[in-house]
């Protein structure tokens, strides 16, 4: 297939949340079709009807689009293969069914949920194979007949796959090289139920990759032991000359100690595990998400990209169209990533100070209107150049600069200790007038007539400026001390002033 056309997919089940893991893969196979003038299609994997979600498929379409990842076709955008959502292609899956059956690579099996219980209990590690179908109850150990009566009654089925024993399965991995696997290790699974009159992931994955002429499956690595059976099977289809080429993504690991990110992990040590928020339909819980946590799309994706994949180079911050350009599959780790979300929040604080100070204000705006504030926008973008950097997240912003906009009612306890003298309020006093007697009230005028003030005094700046930052501010933070008066103007900067000097005495 190497001059086909790139055209990769991503593939979720609409059983819950999309987890972050499963972005990474998504974003991996776009950077990947991106970067080979390729298509990136998304499918619906709905086959298990039993644990489809109300309002999942509409949660991952929504993730990607807040995310900035867009596919080429698919569920939700359409596309010349069609219909991208497997519980649509009943028929279409049908026929490779049949002709499994009849080629005698698949066989029909009646075994009940209990019967398979008690052969797992009769037999340790039990393993539905080519060394135990004989001891069950299907289409090669009944006569045709009673197959055909049980079928005909309405019994419940599945049709199993024929794994022959003793072949090796060899998978040329863009990742990991090649690996080879006995598919003595792969059991005869099940690829279609009469129950729900739909296939299993196993086959429903192989013909809708097949008929959508897919080239490249880059998936995660939990999915490595599902490989075998799925050269097998297109082996079996007779499809082994299209068969695309595989890449096994490593695993995204616990922040700390052994095992996989899951969603505990996040509300254990409080970060999220999924996009976007999410309301659980059946039990109302509510899981926390990244856009609702007050994260930027590009920080998360440049945080992603960076789980598994080395540019080569000491280069951290990536867009996405700079991704495209550097991503090399070939560069991914064999051995898992470890979700560092202090770095992530890392990744958020630098895209904050990247991004202009309009669009900061813009997304500041209705916190500071929704603390009953009413600042023209021009002032909300002066605030935000100040304070920007010393955030990490824009709900970060009020609780550290909302005395720009109203005023202390009260002063920090353990400030005022520290920083209001016994002669503060003489000081205080005698700079009040000081500054009612400045014309030009910018920072530059502020800052050389109290300077020279100060000096003339004999004072000492820090003591100065301390109090007069609690004056104005209410605690010893915030930028410099003349920023924070032109801001608020001569009069308001005053009025604060002498309301502390009343106040501390």
């Amino acid at each position: 297939m190497a001059d086909s056309k790139v055209r990769v997919r991503f593939a979720p089940s609409p059983t819950g949340p999309l987890h972050i893991g499963g972005v990474r893969t998504a974003l991996y196979n776009y950077l990947f079709a991106k970067q080979h003038g390729g298509s990136l299609i998304l499918r619906i994997e709905d086959t298990d009807s039993t644990r489809y979600v109300p309002g999942a498929e509409e949660y991952i379409i929504e993730s990607f689009q807040w995310l900035g990842i867009k596919f080429d076709e698919g569920v939700s955008i359409g596309g010349d293969y069609g219909p991208y959502r497997q519980s649509e292609r009943r028929k279409i899956y049908r026929r490779y069914v049949d002709q499994l059956l009849e080629e005698d690579k698949a066989y029909i099996a009646f075994d009940t949920p209990e019967e398979l219980d008690a052969k797992r209990a009769e037999i340790a590690n039990f393993q539905y194979d080519a060394r135990t179908r004989g001891m069950m109850r299907n289409s090669l150990t009944l006569p045709k007949e009673e197959v055909d009566a049980l079928i005909k009654d309405g019994t419940q089925y599945v049709v199993r796959f024929k794994v022959n024993p003793g072949e090796t399965v060899e998978i040329d991995d863009m990742i990991r090289g090649e690996v080879k696997i006995m598919s003595d290790v792969v059991d005869d699974k099940v690829l279609y139920k009469s129950a729900d009159e739909l296939p299993t992931y196993h086959l429903a994955n192989i013909v809708d990759d097949h008929l959508m002429e897919i080239t490249h499956v880059i998936r995660g690595e939990e999915w490595l032991p599902s490989s075998p059976l799925h050269v097998l099977l297109y082996k079996a289809l007779g499809w082994e000359s299209t068969m695309p080429r595989f890449a096994h993504l490593p695993l995204l690991l616990k922040p700390e100690g052994k095992g996989k990110l899951s969603k505990r992990d996040g509300d254990r040590l409080g970060f999220p595990v999924f996009p976007l928020e999410w309301h659980d339909p059946k039990t109302g819980d509510i899981s926390s998400g990244y856009r609702e946590n007050g994260y930027f799309p590009e920080a998360i994706i440049n945080f992603l990209a960076l789980l598994g994949w080395n540019p080569g180079t000491e280069q951290e911050m990536f867009t996405l169209d700079k991704l495209v350009g550097a991503f090399d599959i070939s560069k991914c780790s064999k051995s898992g990533a470890r979700f560092d979300y202090q770095k992530c929040i890392w990744f958020n604080h630098e895209y904050m100070i990247e991004k202009s100070d309009e669009e900061i204000a813009g997304l500041f705006a209705p916190i500071v209107a929704g603390n009953g504030v009413d600042e023209p926008m021009s002032r909300i973008v002066q605030v935000v150049s100040m304070m920007k950097d010393r955030v990490n997240f824009v709900k970060e912003l009020w609780p550290l600069c909302s005395f720009f906009f109203i005023p202390p009612a009260e002063y920090d306890e353990k400030t005022v200790r520290k920083r209001w003298k016994p002669d503060s309020a003489q000081v205080m006093t005698e700079l009040a007038e000081v500054l009612e007697s400045i014309d030009d009230f910018s920072v530059e005028g502020q800052e050389k007539e109290v300077k020279a003030w100060i000096e003339q005094k004999g004072y000492k700046l820090g003591d100065v400026m301390n109090a007069f930052r609690l004056a104005l501010v209410g605690i010893g933070k915030g930028p410099g001390m003349f920023d924070i008066s032109a801001f608020l103007g001569k009069n308001e900067t005053l009025r604060r002033l002498r309301r502390a000097i009343a106040v501390l005495k």
